[in-house]
């Protein structure tokens, strides 16, 4: 069970959370300005904010704008928590969750190579003997922005499509064996 004691927004937290999402170049004291604080106030509620990883700046690429291949993959694992953790060390998830319903993993895959995707989600994790099932969609338009962080360059060393090796030699499976 998820703990629920992880800390709250009061009014003023998203007043500022929400003017820097529409334009994170205000300073302090235009933001102290536009919700009526002082700019010292501002700087405090800022840095425990970010202290707390309430809120984060992440340099990332706008999905909506660019021409990269994303997919939704929900599998039903007989031990999730080992996928779950898989999925953080391999560079092609955006990211992993844990889910209640007829699945129990939520991912997000991304690469500019189509058959990189295909084969993570077929030689990887389909075949896996604690895979139930797996439901994999390509994602063909985004509503809104969506900015996330892409390891590119830890996907340019790494090449998913021999699963053997990919298992034996990467640093990323190896971590959490897949076997």
């Amino acid at each position: 069970m998820v703990s629920n004691s992880k800390p709250k927004f009061d009014k003023i937290d998203k007043k500022i959370i929400t003017l820097l999402q529409k334009d994170p170049a205000l300073t302090h004291d235009e933001i102290a300005q536009l919700i009526q604080r002082s700019q010292p106030t501002v700087g405090i509620r800022l840095r425990k904010l970010l202290k707390t990883n309430m809120f984060g700046i992440q340099p990332g690429i706008n999905f909506k704008a660019v021409d990269i291949h994303m997919a939704r993959v929900r599998m039903d694992a007989d031990c999730p928590e080992r996928f779950f953790n898989v999925s953080k060390l391999c560079p092609y998830v955006l990211n992993c969750f844990l889910i209640s319903g007829d699945y129990n993993l939520f991912m997000l895959l991304v690469s500019t190579d189509l058959k990189y995707i295909d084969s993570i989600v077929n030689d990887h994790y389909r075949i896996h003997e604690d895979i139930k099932k797996v439901e994999m969609d390509i994602v063909v338009d985004i509503a809104n922005d969506l900015i996330l962080p892409v390891k590119f360059k830890q996907q340019e060393e790494h090449n998913p499509i021999n699963p053997d090796q990919c298992i034996k030699e990467c640093p990323f499976c190896t971590q959490e064996s897949l076997i």
